[in-house]
């Protein structure tokens, strides 16, 4: 049976090869000869740069940041060192990215890349539809003393709309704005638990007991507060309600 099988699989190569040429491909480097060939070449380039920093877009253009310093300073008010393991905290982060700029994500295709790919808008307008739900996001998340930092810096006129904000400009001011935020909840984090700490560190005080660490003691009192109180279930929910 095994040899029979190979039989076929050798007649029906053969009959491939006869019937379909094996495509080549070309790697040499050569100067357009028409405007069409350099228009073609840039858009491949453009859209292997574009894959590139794919990664940095959603770290700086999504709310993956504020996710990812607050699970961080978690883990350091609570004390369990790497529990969450850092991949789990970085999943969830992400996973809770996707979450919340899914209606941004959607309105940018619907509105830009869907008429790009059937051919009733240019590259320009679909570029400039697709950014415009994402610029809108950043800027209802960013202080406006963040934008007028950029704007001062580069010398530029006050904008009289979002359309007059760069992306040049957005993106730079909607980072400082998310990493302050992010230390601001992370310092409300750190409060309850630095409380815990004290008041632990204040008995072992009271009674002679100095050589016993602290935090050995606090760390399953903390845990059992944070599991209590439905933390996961408090922080995640007021983080997205964060975000407007």
């Amino acid at each position: 049976m095994f040899k029979i099988f190979l039989v076929l699989i050798g007649l029906a190569s053969a009959v491939a090869a006869e019937s379909a040429a094996i495509p080549t491909m070309n790697f040499q480097l050569a100067s357009p000869e028409t405007p069409q060939q350099l228009v073609s070449s840039l858009n491949v380039l453009v859209v292997l740069t574009l894959l590139f920093l794919a990664p940095s877009l959603v770290l700086v253009m999504t709310t993956f940041t504020r996710f990812v310093i607050v699970f961080g300073f978690l883990r350091q008010a609570l004390g369990t060192q790497q529990v969450p393991p850092t991949q789990l905290l970085v999943m969830l982060a992400m996973i809770l990215t996707f979450y919340v700029m899914e209606p941004v994500g959607i309105k940018a295709y619907e509105s830009g890349i869907k008429p790009y790919i059937e051919e009733k808008i240019g590259y320009e307008e679909a570029f400039e539809k697709t950014t415009l739900p994402f610029k809108n996001f950043m800027i209802r998340n960013t202080r406006e003393k963040d934008l007028a930092l950029f704007f001062r810096i580069r010398k530029m006129e006050n904008p009289k709309s979002v359309a007059d904000v760069p992306l040049s400009v957005v993106i730079p001011a909607f980072i400082i704005s998310e990493l302050k935020t992010s230390f601001e909840i992370g310092f409300l984090l750190f409060l309850p638990f630095l409380v815990i700490d004290m008041v632990v560190a204040s008995i072992l005080m009271s009674m002679g007991m100095m050589m016993l660490p602290p935090v050995m003691i606090s760390l399953p009192f903390k845990i059992l507060i944070f599991v209590l109180i439905d933390g996961w279930n408090l922080l995640i929910g007021n983080l997205i309600a964060s975000i407007k």
